[in-house]
């Protein structure tokens, strides 16, 4: 019999496709933890520019005001001319983003960076999404959407401690976190510039993206979860480090921002811990866990114990985690594969919808009622809108594995 011979370049082909799946990994984590370092500095722009809360969720509402329409174009357009195409703007963006935050020297200039950061993000995040999807060496999208939100909200967390360690510990606190963020980006830059160029498949049009319809029952259920598991986001990242500054009576800014990477830490193990779950199931584990966590959030402002925030920031981030993967993984898998990007920057829409609708009601409540009771009714309210989110029928559409 003859020998069979294997193709010698299928294993170099394989590697570089794998260097190029964790570079763009790389490339999300870092382009999310810049977007996420100013959220324990948000307390020192206030004393020093004399702006209210209500003024703090403004600026992070700016960031999403620009980031779901650059999220509505990037989809459709990368789909249409390439990946490479759209994402070395949106690091270009990012850049310029650190850079004014670097030189703020007003409150105008925060509103300026959050609004280039939200563009540079709008256009990377569904993106490159859609990219770690198509280089899964293994062609595993479950395998893929856990990288991505593990990458997402590893972002997420690194954001706040970076900035916290370097602004209590290091010079200049307003301005080494953002220079370090622009070194940061440079091997992400490399890392998008390797991929390949794509052809133009279409003449791309500008439209309004759409869910097919074979899609639409597992994008709403996980949409809807995934929107609250943002809210809560969204609630840690602008209002949350000075509630626990409050409960804690400190002024330390890691302390603030590692209370805020402690919800993420724990939302990004719980994923860890449920790959490989079918999807429905992580959201209905990951919404009532969600809900406790917010429960005991209030009661811990009530009883100003920093140790009860604690424990249901743990509890609250591994319900956060549990129900963003449920919610991803079914979506990715429904998503048809020539329109990976469309589908999952339309997810991203509501997601983000999440982390920066419901927020701007919590500082309209602040400035009325106080930090620590605005926090707590919207931790309940939310939790009452996890429970009713478990109510809604199972999906009509076949189960995802």
């Amino acid at each position: 019999m003859p020998l069979e011979v294997q193709s010698p370049t299928r294993e170099p082909v394989r590697s570089e496709t794998r260097w190029k799946f964790w570079a763009c990994a790389y490339a999300l984590l870092i382009l999310l933890t810049g977007t996420n370092l100013p959220t324990p500095l948000y307390r020192g722009y206030q004393q020093q520019f004399g702006f209210s809360p209500l003024v703090t969720t403004l600026i992070f509402a700016a960031y999403v005001a620009a980031l779901i329409p650059s999220l509505l174009v990037a989809g459709p357009l990368s789909d249409a001319v390439g990946r490479r195409r759209v994402l070395l703007p949106a690091v270009a963006t990012a850049v310029l983003g650190s850079l004014i935050f670097a030189l703020a020297s007003g409150t105008a200039w925060l509103f300026a960076a959050r609004v280039l950061q939200g563009l540079s993000l709008g256009f990377a995040s569904g993106t490159l999404t859609a990219v770690l999807a198509e280089l899964e060496p293994t062609g595993n999208r479950r395998r893929a959407a856990l990288v991505s939100t593990v990458a997402s909200v590893g972002g997420l967390g690194l954001g706040p401690v970076l900035a916290g360690l370097l602004a209590e510990y290091a010079p200049a606190p307003h301005v080494l976190p953002f220079v370090v963020e622009i070194v940061l980006l440079v091997p992400a830059a490399v890392a998008i510039a390797s991929l390949p160029q794509g052809r133009t498949a279409t003449r791309w049009k500008p439209r309004r993206p759409q869910v097919p319809k074979a899609v639409r029952g597992v994008f709403a259920t996980s949409g809807a979860a995934s929107f609250l598991a943002f809210a809560v986001i969204g609630l840690f990242l602008t209002l949350v480090p000075t509630y626990v500054a409050e409960l804690s009576r400190s002024t330390n800014l890691l302390l603030s921002g590692a209370a805020v990477a402690l919800m993420l830490a724990s939302s990004a193990a719980a994923q860890l811990v449920g790959y490989g779950g079918r999807a429905r199931k992580l959201e209905l584990v990951g919404l009532p866990l969600l809900a406790a966590g917010l429960v005991l959030l209030a009661v811990a402002g009530g009883l100003r114990s920093l140790t009860l925030l604690l424990v249901a920031t743990v509890i609250a981030g591994i319900g956060q985690g549990l129900a963003f993967l449920g919610g991803l993984t079914a979506v990715s898998q429904a998503a048809p594969a020539d329109r990976q990007a469309e589908v999952l920057s339309s997810f991203y829409v509501l997601i983000y919808l999440g982390v920066g609708v419901p927020v701007i009601g919590v500082g309209v409540l602040a400035t009325w009622l106080g930090l620590l009771l605005a926090v707590q009714c919207s931790a309940v309210l939310i939790a009452l809108l996890c429970l009713l989110v478990l109510a809604i029928p199972a999906r009509r559409t076949e189960e995802i594995r």
